[in-house]
């Protein structure tokens, strides 16, 4: 039986996973992309299936992925990038080995251009501003930005000359203008200030109306801003952290969102028996396709 998601979240696949993030939707082949990064985990799944996810478990954590145009994933290892083939078969590509050791990759998405964007975070605590912004492009990375302690939230306007980031404790997410043709970053300006909200701004998506939805870590909760920065809506989960989000489906009109039980204790866990779960529901907007490295 094809599975049906409604108007409102509902667990899509009771995953359990520690640190579920990066959620893409595979619009070839019809399966959702997404990690489990602390377990080194990148998963495919049908959601409108019985079938059951596929899980590729990778030699080192993995950060965030990407689809590629000729076919498997980019992916962001913890200290560097490399190709995934759907056969498993790993090829790496650019390290950051030179980067302090407490630095991992994080959160990325592939932009306009073809271009792999993803940045990394400071594990160490307390946590210093110390990661990096990288553009991998035909298999080398070059840093876009520094001064980092979280990447987080990287997606594009529909024009793809406004890319959407946050610093997660910055408490805002911050908009630059995006020259498509060489990849640079330009003027940076706050979109939207959290300062006053529970959460940080997690994963975020750009529907097809050019309007942003946030994930908001510890929020329990999405938001949709419009290009102006600001809220649309709010849309409440039964999870403190969700992660990352993505519009998928034929008509692209499900939005699933990823979540993760990393940092909650053992009550909270017992009071948020879903947290790790893959979540879905028709939000009444569609997406748009992702885009695919070209590289």
């Amino acid at each position: 039986m094809p599975r049906i998601y409604g108007s409102t979240p509902q667990v899509a696949l009771d995953g359990r996973l520690c640190l579920g993030e990066s959620i893409v939707w595979d619009d070839r082949r019809s399966l959702l992309r997404w990690v489990n990064i602390q377990a080194a985990e990148v998963w495919s799944w049908d959601p409108f299936s019985d079938q059951s996810p596929r899980c590729v478990t990778l030699p080192e954590r993995v950060g965030a992925l990407g689809l590629r145009g000729d076919g498997g994933l980019v992916v962001a290892l913890a200290r560097g990038f490399a190709l995934l083939e759907e056969g498993g078969e790993l090829r790496r590509l650019s390290s950051i080995a030179d980067e302090p050791a407490s630095v991992r990759l994080n959160d990325g998405r592939v932009g306009p251009g073809g271009r792999f964007l993803c940045g990394g975070l400071d594990e160490a605590s307390p946590q210093q501003p110390i990661a990096k912004l990288y553009a991998l492009e035909a298999g080398r990375a070059t840093t876009l930005l520094s001064g980092i302690h979280c990447t987080n939230s990287l997606c594009w306007s529909l024009d793809g000359r406004r890319m959407y980031f946050t610093d997660m404790p910055s408490r805002r997410i911050d908009c630059f203008e995006y020259d498509i043709e060489t990849g640079q970053l330009g003027q940076r300006d706050v979109f939207v200030d959290l300062s006053a909200e529970p959460g940080l701004a997690d994963g975020s998506v750009v529907d097809a109306e050019d309007c942003v939805w946030n994930a908001q870590w510890q929020g329990s909760k999405l938001v949709r801003y419009r290009p102006d920065g600001s809220v649309e809506r709010e849309v409440a989960l039964p999870v403190s952290n969700p992660t990352c989000l993505t519009f998928g489906g034929p008509e692209l009109d499900v939005l699933f969102v990823t979540s993760a039980w990393f940092t909650l204790d053992e009550a909270q866990r017992r009071q948020q028996p879903h947290a790790g779960s893959v979540f879905a529901f028709r939000p009444g907007v569609r997406g748009r396709p992702e885009r695919r490295y070209a590289g």
